[in-house]
């Protein structure tokens, strides 16, 4: 609408991925090298970066530059078992199988087959995994194991995965080094500098057919954008989308503070008003107390006016109020039959919320999490009870019954029951339906110490550990803390006491469980059911 207004041909800002607006800032040149040169070289090729930071461009973008003898096969659901992942790059390869046997090595053989085909003819066979970061560890594994087909030169197959941030934390899980040390090349894109930002604008606006000499965005509303946006490329169209808008409607020629304002607050929503736009139901359990003391009185308030409208006694007239006001719940759907969320930042914009550090948008949320001090942690169980151990809320991937990725957001579990958040509101699912569609995979939100990467214990040294006594020390409400720089015995000693007080392994080292659990005893972690400790730690405690 705005287009002709600003002397543009075509928007400019657009979400969809459009080659020819891609912008080759200097990461994204060099991340290109690096792909182009992993792939050559066969093996693992890897690309990470946050949601938005322009990794499908640039996978693009290196799709047009492979050699004209390379066939790829571009597997968008990595969510699914090992078994359907190996149906899917048969179906890309054209590769033919009998659906009524399509095990493991069924799949392999005919695979191996293919490749052993292609290679012979020249040609090269590449996957490419998108969102690779859902990938489950068996399913990782067998990937890998496909790729030990070689000849005396090369690789018959090369895989490049790409995914957010949190598949570096993935491959760098024990039962998946072999396949981390075959990684080639790998690269991260990181967000845009302010610089950046402000070439990235101009060059959409050029691809756009702005005319010379014409700058809607002065350099002070760039630097909000960058600010507001943290210089995620998508982010940042948004923003210029609504900005541009904006100043179309009010007839400016250029965005002032104003109108950069006014977009901001479309797109991620008016501060003042964030607090007001949570659901009750999920702000705080004695919301259900209130609603019901509100329909008791709605319920006592109708009596009444019928009683003294009547002037008859009460005991007539309430039953016929209340059979007015109760309403039959309408039968749960299965959980195989439920719209389940496909997007998973949709998902973990609910968590977000439910956490009660919602910026009123799921746009990139584990990015809006990471300001508000939270980490997005993927995590994989085998069984319930290993979740329920992690005791977090968390979004869970799913593979539905038609081989779809899904995810749900489970807030609570009782007995064998989980609370989910779906669309905004509270459903309840039994976890043997739920179980039956669950990856393994699933995403928590925690303070996450800005130092620690693996379990630390005695003989460790360095800020780490300083934070761990201070922790402590707060928990013990002690004056001083028990170690400093170094894990000494004294601080090993109160780390397995307070293992055995939350029934965990008291090995006394400080890992991912000890500290959500410190976490939840301190108050500032938001668990998915209570846990009371076994005994008072500082009962047994000398400090």
């Amino acid at each position: 609408m705005y287009h002709s207004y600003f002397g543009i041909e075509e928007q400019a800002f657009s979400i969809a991925v459009n080659p020819r607006y891609m912008y080759m800032s200097a990461q994204h040149r060099e991340a290109l090298a690096h792909l182009l040169y992993g792939v050559n070289s066969g093996g693992f090729v890897m690309l990470t970066g946050e949601v938005g930071t322009g990794k499908t461009t640039t996978i693009r973008c290196l799709l047009e530059q492979l050699p004209a003898n390379a066939d790829v096969a571009m597997v968008m659901n990595p969510a699914a078992s090992a078994r359907d992942l190996m149906c899917s790059i048969c179906d890309e390869f054209g590769v033919s199988y009998d659906v009524d046997e399509t095990s493991i090595k069924i799949l392999t053989d005919k695979l191996y087959d293919f490749l052993l085909r292609n290679h012979s003819n020249g040609r090269n066979s590449i996957v490419l995994i998108d969102e690779a970061q859902l990938l489950r560890i068996s399913t990782l594994e067998q990937i890998r194991l496909l790729t030990n087909l070689e000849s005396n030169t090369q690789k018959m197959l090369q895989i490049i995965l790409v995914g957010q941030p949190e598949l570096n934390e993935l491959l760098a899980k024990p039962a998946l080094r072999q396949l981390s040390q075959r990684i080639t090349a790998r690269y991260h894109l990181r967000p845009l500098t302010v610089e950046e930002t402000g070439a990235y604008i101009r060059h959409r606006l050029s691809v756009a057919g702005m005319p010379p000499g014409r700058d809607p965005f002065p350099a002070n509303v760039v630097k909000k954008v960058h600010a507001i946006s943290g210089g995620i490329p998508r982010l940042i169209n948004i923003l210029c989308d609504r900005m541009l808008l904006g100043a179309f409607t009010q007839e400016s020629t250029e965005v002032d503070k104003t109108i950069c304002q006014q977009a901001t607050e479309e797109v991620l929503g008016d501060p003042r008003e964030r607090a007001f736009k949570r659901t009750p139901a999920l702000s705080h359990p004695l919301i259900y107390g209130g609603s019901a003391v509100l329909v008791s009185l709605v319920v006592s308030t109708l009596i009444w006016l019928l009683v003294t409208h009547d002037d008859k006694p009460v005991e007539p007239v309430v039953e016929p109020v209340v059979a007015t006001v109760a309403i039959a719940p309408e039968p749960e759907k299965p959980a195989s039959a439920r719209a389940w969320v496909r997007n998973q930042d949709q998902a973990l914009g609910q968590l977000l919320d439910y956490l009660g550090e919602s910026e009123g948008s799921s746009v990139y949320p584990c990015w809006l999490a990471s300001k508000k001090g939270l980490h997005c942690e993927t995590l994989e169980a085998r069984t319930w009870n290993d979740f329920l151990e992690t005791n977090r809320p968390a979004v869970l991937s799913l593979n539905t019954p038609s081989r779809h990725a899904a995810f749900v957001t489970v807030i609570a579990i009782n007995d064998n029951t989980a609370t989910t958040l779906i669309d905004g509101e509270q459903v309840e699912a039994s976890l043997d339906e739920l179980g039956a569609l669950w990856t393994g995979e699933y995403v928590i939100m925690w303070q996450r110490p800005e130092n620690f990467e693996k379990a630390i214990g005695l003989g460790s040294s360095g800020p780490l550990v300083d934070w761990l006594a201070g922790e402590f020390a707060k928990l013990d409400e002690q004056r001083t803390p028990l170690a400093k720089s170094s894990f000494n015995k004294m601080l090993e000693r109160r780390v397995k006491l307070f293992q055995r007080s939350y029934r965990l392994e008291d090995d006394g080292l400080a890992g991912l469980q000890t500290l959500l659990r410190l976490g939840e005893a301190l108050g500032r972690e938001v668990p998915l059911r209570a846990m009371t400790p076994v005994n008072e730690p500082l009962s047994a405690m000398e400090h």
